[in-house]
């Protein structure tokens, strides 16, 4: 039996959206809340819609078209999508959906006006709004107009926004079916929008209400400022009352029109506030049927409120999940780790299952819970200069939420108790050595892993992996190896601090750390300069490089004149640091060894912009500048007061820092290694759930958390629905923007720079290698798409270990993300390169190709041009 052409919204709910649409079935469901007024009103049902389409055979045809449009294409869009509406719009309704449509209109009342809605089953759902994608008519009259009306909103399905925001969020067309609310029209006082989470800020206990005369089409359209209340725990927390001096109304013949609003009334609330607080206790009530904050559309008419639209407000990010009532501060591992983008199921559990610190994830992204390091004196200080040594920003935002006496108690500090058992660790002295035989147990732990896990399949891999998961947190939390971290950074911190106080050098460990040993980060980028000096001499190896496409290009080397040596330099390179990719905390993400295609424009760049022998020249050069920097340094103390104890203890810091600063980047080398060899073992056994049946391809893996594949493993079971749903999850992940700091309200907080003495006009952001560089921005999101020349200025988003390659053929960095200790900022040192990390909005604020100075000391970038 077909399913019927016309529904009543009180028949409709939310498991009927492939029925009447996304808005019909939150309309339906709304209409069962009690205490809930809804207009009355029916669906005319996607069946309906199929039935249309179906009469116009050139609509397929402009689909296939539509579908591998490019959806950066604008114009061809817009003139495929005229068309597909032209050809919807022409369409005569059938007789027997006429009279079903017709006589739905007599049981609400033909006589009466009604607003006549699109409804697309990919519309106002949990991960996409799709708002203001479709039409919406008002005040339409008398049955003609009614059909008339509703063809339009078929075809509106197709409107140039509809279809480039589907192709951009990756949904078929096809898929995608339009049902249509005829619901009866309510001529208001005042209407707007209800927000039950602050949309701006993200908190959920702090519901934000715009009001305006007459239809909410004014607020909507922009037609007027609206009045904005601000409500917290059923009180008015804020209000600003605009003059709202245009307001539209319904026409007695159909149609609405725009009037002035007399002006003693302009400046008078569209709402009292016992109607602002009754209307977010409604909002409330609806926000607890369907489980998530929501945007909410109301009018106001003698009778009270009616609710004509409640969506998902898909922009908020998520919010951990915890098992009690309490207040939590949570701090972005994103931020820190130089991996802000969302990550897959499988990275998220393996990277909690391998961290040192207890993590929650929320949006695709880690947390730490900081809240109990907040709530007493001692840890709350050492927390906060902890965090503002490495990103001010982070620091500020976390002092932000404390500024609120009423979020987070501040509790004494804990009785001193028994002391610790065991004596405190030695300090280490400034051994070489020492550095020397951590690398050498950190090689000689993950041989035995790569030895040991080739044996191991099925469930009994999951068993062994769970037990390397423990001795991968035995080398990353070994005692000695975290001393040696603290050495370095405790010297650098010491050498900038009394440096600039004796000697008012700003940032001085910058010069001095150039060219330090050990460095597996600024390793890997000169190593591949000497890959290109490799290829450098071979034309045909450099032009076919120029043209390569995909990742199967290395077997292909080999018959080219000094192929075989080219492919064997990439292939040592990729031996050592084919585990590194960009994100690579997430095991999920593309390693280098899975796509070397990615390294190639690197490599290019290397081979048209350096000479032979560029590495060892580079190096040397760091390590010249770094010494004379010493001797100056130390020359300029003797000539101090006390300056030989001054000169002496500083030579024991520059010894240190030497020795020690390099280290810091090995144990990230430790981890990505190590999680090349669970990825390679996990993907093998998806290959063989592949080959059983069980699994519809290897990547399905990816969406899945380490458990729940463990359990796969040993059911031969997968749940393909739950699949779709992360993929699909993570997309819409994929479209936020994490805060440095979360509270367990929803509230994001990213922090600001205190600071009044840069030049007006320029970009603020964390000085972390001094120096100043003026030069050509290169705006690049993608080290893959990289094409830089000498002078260049690189600004991304973030920089991981994975972009270190690109840091030897660049002057200068910025960085939207970024501290002074995190790798970027470790490596610009190592190089030289005057940097500024956490500059809000700099992609978007600089444009490719601008000239720019970087003030790498000072903590700020001009825009000249």
């Amino acid at each position: 039996m077909n399913e019927p052409y016309v529904l009543d919204l009180q028949e409709a709910d939310e498991t009927q959206i492939a029925v009447v649409g996304g808005k019909g079935a939150h309309l339906g469901a709304l209409s069962r809340i009690a205490g809930i007024r809804v207009p009355g009103g029916f669906c005319v049902t996607t069946e309906a819609f199929r039935q249309i389409v179906t009469q116009a055979p050139s609509i397929e045809a402009l689909l296939d078209r539509l579908s591998r449009s490019d959806p950066d294409d604008r114009e061809a869009i817009r003139t495929l999508s005229a068309r597909t509406r032209r050809a919807i719009e022409g369409i005569v309704v059938p007789g027997d959906l006429a009279a079903a449509i017709t006589g739905a209109l007599a049981r609400h009342g033909e006589q009466a006006a009604y607003a006549v809605r699109s409804s697309a089953t990919a519309e106002d759902l949990p991960t996409a709004s799709f708002a203001g994608q479709q039409d919406t008519y008002l005040n339409v009259m008398g049955t003609t107009a009614i059909l008339q009306h509703i063809s339009r909103c078929w075809a509106s399905l197709f409107t140039e926004r509809a279809v480039t925001y589907r192709r951009r969020n990756g949904i078929d067309h096809r898929t995608v079916h339009m049902a249509v609310v005829v619901q009866r029209m309510v001529l208001p006082h005042a209407a707007g929008i209800l927000f039950t989470a602050d949309p701006v800020t993200g908190n959920r206990k702090v519901a934000t209400v715009d009001a305006g005369f007459g239809l909410g089409e004014a607020l909507v359209s922009g037609l007027v400022n609206p009045d904005v209340f601000a409500v917290r725990d059923g009180e008015i927390v804020s209000r600003t009352i605009a003059a709202k001096q245009r307001a539209v109304h319904a026409l007695p013949a159909g149609g609405t029109q725009e009037r002035a609003v007399d002006s003693e009334r302009q400046e008078q609330p569209a709402l009292t506030d016992a109607q602002v607080v009754q209307l977010v206790h409604l909002g409330r009530r609806i926000e607890a049927h369907f489980g998530r904050p929501q945007d909410i559309e109301w009018c106001l008419d003698d009778d009270g409120f009616q609710i004509v639209q409640s969506r998902p407000i898909t922009t908020l990010f998520p919010v951990p999940e915890t098992d009690d009532e309490e207040n939590h501060v949570y701090v972005s591992v994103g931020h820190q780790q130089m991996m802000t983008d969302p990550m897959k199921p499988l990275g998220l559990s393996v990277w909690k299952l391998t961290a040192m610190a207890p993590m929650t994830d929320a949006g695709g992204r880690l947390w730490v819970d900081a809240t109990r390091a907040l709530t007493t004196p001692t840890s709350r200080t050492g927390l906060l200069d902890l965090v503002g040594r490495g990103d001010p920003l982070t620091r500020d935002a976390l002092e932000t939420v404390l500024e609120r006496d009423d979020f987070l108690p501040l509790l004494a500090d804990p009785a001193a108790g028994n002391p610790p058992a065991g004596d405190p660790p030695a300090p280490i002295g400034t051994d070489p050595a020492i550095v020397s035989r951590l690398i050498e147990h950190s090689q000689v732990s993950i041989a035995a892993l790569r030895r040991d896990i080739g044996t191991k399949t099925g469930p009994a891999l999951f068993d062994f992996l769970l037990e390397a998961f423990t001795e991968h947190k035995r080398v990353l939390g070994d005692p000695l190896s975290m001393q040696v971290i603290m050495a370095g950074m405790e010297a650098t911190w010491w050498l900038n601090d009394k440096l600039h106080e004796w000697l008012g050098e700003k940032n001085a460990a910058d010069t001095l750390t150039l060219s330090a040993p050990d460095n597996i980060t600024s390793q890997m980028g000169l190593a591949l300069l000497d890959v290109a000096d490799v290829i450098r001499p071979h034309p045909e190896v450099v032009a076919f490089l120029r043209d390569v496409e995909g990742d199967g290009f290395l077997d292909e080397l080999a018959k080219l004149a000094g192929g075989t040596e080219a492919r064997d330099a990439i292939e040592t390179y990729l031996d050592r640091y084919g585990m590194r990719c960009a994100g690579e905390i997430d095991i999920t993400r593309p390693r280098w060894r899975e796509q070397p295609g990615t390294l190639v424009p690197a490599i290019l760049d290397n081979v048209r912009n350096f000479e032979q022998g560029a590495a060892e020249r580079r190096f040397e050069q760091g390590r010249r500048e770094a010494e004379k920097k010493e001797q100056e340094v130390l020359t300029r103390l003797r000539a101090l007061p006390g300056g030989e104890s001054k000169a002496e203890e500083t030579k024991r810091m520059i010894d240190r820092v030497r020795t020690f600063i390099g280290y810091r980047e090995y144990p990230k080398y430790d981890i990505v290694s190590r999680l090349f060899v669970y990825k390679q073992a996990l993907l093998e056994e998806a290959g063989r759930l592949v080959r059983a049946g069980v699994l519809g391809e290897r990547e399905d893996i990816f969406y899945l958390t380490f458990q729940e594949l463990q359990e796969v493993t040993r059911s031969n079971r997968v749940d393909d629905r739950l699949v779709r749903q992360r993929r699909e999850q993570f997309r819409t992940y994929d479209a936020l923007t994490p805060p440095r700091v979360l509270t367990s309200d929803g509230e994001g907080v990213n922090g600001a720079y205190r600071r009044d003495d840069v030049p007006d006009g320029a970009l603020i952001g964390l000085p972390v290698s001094g120096g100043t560089v003026e030069g050509r921005a290169r705006v690049i999101l993608d080290m893959a798409q990289a094409d830089l020349e000498p002078g260049d200025i690189l600004v991304t988003a973030y920089t991981d270990p994975s972009w270190s390659p690109l840091f030897v053929g660049i002057a200068g960095l910025v960085t939207e993300v970024g501290g002074l200790m995190t790798h970027g900022a470790v490596i610009a040192r190592e190089y030289g390169l005057p940097a500024v990390v956490g500059v809000d909005q700099a992609t978007r604020l600089i444009r490719d190709g601008q000239r720019i100075r970087v003030h790498g000391t000072d903590g700020y970038i001009e825009i000249l041009s």
